[in-house]
């Protein structure tokens, strides 16, 4: 019998064994939140890794810093940050990494803060085999808190756009989907491409979120990001709030050039990368956020039941399967 391995529990078991070291419920959502007597903080942090989550291929170092940057402040997002602080850059670099990457990586880290706010902090770095980011990112919790284990039955389940973009832009800069034989339109290759390289985090949702509220007593809503994907994102919501969600299948937003077929949804729904919010809502709140915001669109609720995720009105004769992407 040999003694287990990472790679024999999957990365959600890792997760879940670790979490016994922390406090309760602190692996839940992606953030930890620190309260102190003027603020209380988000903070979070990402790893990037070379020939894991990025190449000198299939992205750039400036869009890889503005990457980095905005992933992070997504799961800050999700937690109900209201403003961004900064971040702190832990760096592991090869020997013979050229200065003038790692100088428009910082270029691209600069673009993102000044576009979103906050600031480089601190940092540290090394070296090694590979090339990898560290970033730790804090953010100012607003009152109104975000969480994965928040959703009830019976609230409406909210999105805040398409999904399935990200993926379709990594597979066309890997080649692995000729733009030519699928006869993709132009304006949804470089949308793909720019959800892929440069994504933004929905940094204004949750003051729409906090405007619709002001006839609600809620301290806390249902929420997480969609980085894992959009199905992942919404069984995360499910399994910590412990309710079924269904999801109308007819009701998902999709791009006007989206191509049909059961690859495709796929791609959709687990494709992952796509930094979109996941909202659980009582009805009348999901309304008038309907209202104000015309990307957010109702998919479905949240209901009693086991934790799990029912796909509604599927139209293709297989179902879809969980091929979302896992480490180890």
């Amino acid at each position: 019998m040999h003694n287990e391995i990472i790679k024999d529990i999957g990365e959600k078991e890792l997760i879940r064994r670790v979490a016994e070291y922390m406090p309760i419920n602190q692996a839940s959502d992606d953030c930890a939140l620190i309260k102190t007597k003027r603020e209380d903080l988000l903070i979070n942090t990402d790893l990037m890794v070379e020939n894991t989550h990025f190449n000198y291929k299939i992205i750039s170092p400036r869009d890889l810093g503005w990457k980095a940057i905005t992933t992070n402040y997504s799961d800050l997002v999700s937690s109900g940050c209201i403003e961004f602080v900064g971040v702190n850059i832990g760096l592991v670099l090869t020997p013979n990494t050229e200065w003038k990457w790692v100088n428009e990586l910082y270029e691209g880290f600069s673009e993102a803060l000044n576009k979103f706010g906050g600031s480089i902090l601190g940092g540290d770095c090394s070296r090694g085999e590979n090339k990898m980011i560290s970033i730790t990112a804090i953010g100012l919790q607003s009152k109104l808190k975000l969480r994965r284990n928040a959703c009830k039955p019976g609230e409406i389940i909210l999105t805040t756009g398409i999904h399935g973009l990200s993926k379709l832009g990594l597979l066309i800069k890997e080649n692995q989907i000729k733009k030519e034989i699928f006869n993709l339109d132009k304006k949804l290759i470089d949308q793909s491409i720019n959800a892929f390289c440069r994504p933004i985090p929905k940094h204004q949702t949750l003051k729409k979120i906090l405007l619709a509220s002001e006839s609600f007593m809620k301290k806390e809503i249902g929420c997480t990001d969609s980085s894992d994907g959009f199905y992942q994102a919404i069984f995360d919501l499910s399994k910590e709030s412990k309710c079924k969600a269904v999801i109308d299948y007819q009701k998902i937003p999709k791009d006007n050039n989206w191509p049909d077929g059961e690859p495709w949804d796929q791609h959709y729904f687990f494709g992952g990368e796509d930094y979109e919010l996941l909202i659980s809502l009582p009805r009348d709140w999901a309304s008038k956020l309907i209202q104000m915001d015309k990307d957010i669109t109702e998919i479905g609720y949240f209901t009693h039941g086991s934790p799990n995720v029912e796909i509604k009105n599927y139209p293709n004769k297989n179902n879809l399967y969980n091929n979302s992407y896992t480490h180890f």
